[in-house]
C-alpha cells in the first residue's frame, strides 16, 4: 500500500514538473523584454458592437459616453500590440513610464476613450520600446496605412455578412494585404474587431497564429454606425 501511494505521488510530482517544463518552452524567451518582438497587430475595433453590448450589460462609464454617445464612430483603432510569431507580450514596464495627457488627447480622434488610451501604453506601449509619443506616432501611421472599405465607414443599417467577406473587403481596397494577414474576430454574433499583423516598419505580413483565432461563425452582424 505505502509503495502504491508513493508511485501515485511520484506520478503527480512527475505530471506537475512536465507540465510546468512545457509551459516555459511555450513562452517566449523574450517575454516582456521591451522592444523584442517580431511583428505588430494594428486592431481596429467595430464601435457599434462595442456600443451595443456597453448598452446591454448597463455599462455608462465616462469612457463609454464618449466613445457611444454623440459623434458617430465606425472602425476606431483598439490597440497596436507588438507580437511575437507565438504568443505576445504585455505590461512590459512596472510602473508603465507616465503617459503625457496632451498625447493621450491627440490620439483621441482614433481612439475616443482616455481609459482606452492610457491602458493601452501600459500594455503593449511599454512593449514597444518606444517612448510614448513615438509609440502612438507608429499608431497613427499603421491606421494610415489600412484603408476602410467604402461600405463600412458610415454603416446606417445593420449588416449580416460573413467574416470571410470582411476580410475580402479589407483585401480588396489595401495592395499588399493577404488573407493570411488578416483576421477576423467576433463577440457572441456580433463583428467586434478586424486584426492586421505588420511587420515593424508597418507592411502587412502573415500571422498565422492571430488568424487561427478568428471568428468561426458563418454569418455575423454589424449593427449601424450611432450617434452623428
Amino acid at each position: 500500500m505505502f509503495h502504491a501511494i508513493r508511485s501515485v505521488v511520484s506520478l503527480g510530482i512527475f505530471l506537475l514538473v512536465a507540465l510546468s517544463i512545457g509551459s516555459a518552452a511555450a513562452q517566449d524567451r523574450r517575454q516582456n523584454a521591451p522592444g523584442e518582438f517580431d511583428f505588430y497587430v494594428l486592431s481596429l475595433s467595430w464601435s457599434p458592437s462595442f456600443c451595443e453590448a456597453a448598452q446591454e450589460r448597463g455599462n455608462s462609464s465616462r469612457n463609454q459616453q464618449m466613445q457611444c454617445g454623440g459623434r458617430p464612430y465606425a472602425f476606431v483603432v483598439h490597440g497596436l500590440w507588438p507580437q511575437y510569431d507565438r504568443g505576445f507580450p504585455n505590461y512590459c514596464e512596472r510602473p508603465a513610464p507616465r503617459l503625457p495627457r496632451n498625447i493621450m488627447t491627440s490620439m483621441l480622434d482614433l481612439m475616443p476613450a482616455p481609459g482606452l488610451i492610457f491602458n493601452e501604453w501600459d500594455k503593449h506601449g511599454t512593449c514597444s520600446g518606444l517612448g510614448p509619443r513615438a509609440y502612438f506616432e507608429t499608431t497613427r501611421k499603421a491606421r494610415a496605412g489600412v484603408k476602410i472599405p467604402d461600405e463600412y465607414i458610415d454603416l446606417q443599417t445593420a449588416k449580416t455578412v460573413s467574416p470571410e467577406a470582411v476580410e475580402d473587403a479589407f483585401i480588396k481596397v489595401n495592395p499588399g494585404l493577404s488573407s493570411s494577414a488578416i483576421a477576423i474576430t467576433c463577440e457572441r454574433n456580433r463583428l467586434q474587431e478586424v486584426r492586421i499583423c505588420m511587420s515593424k516598419d508597418l507592411q502587412f505580413r502573415a500571422c498565422e497564429e492571430i488568424d487561427r483565432r478568428a471568428c468561426r461563425r458563418d454569418k455575423i452582424v454589424m449593427p449601424p454606425v450611432r450617434g452623428g
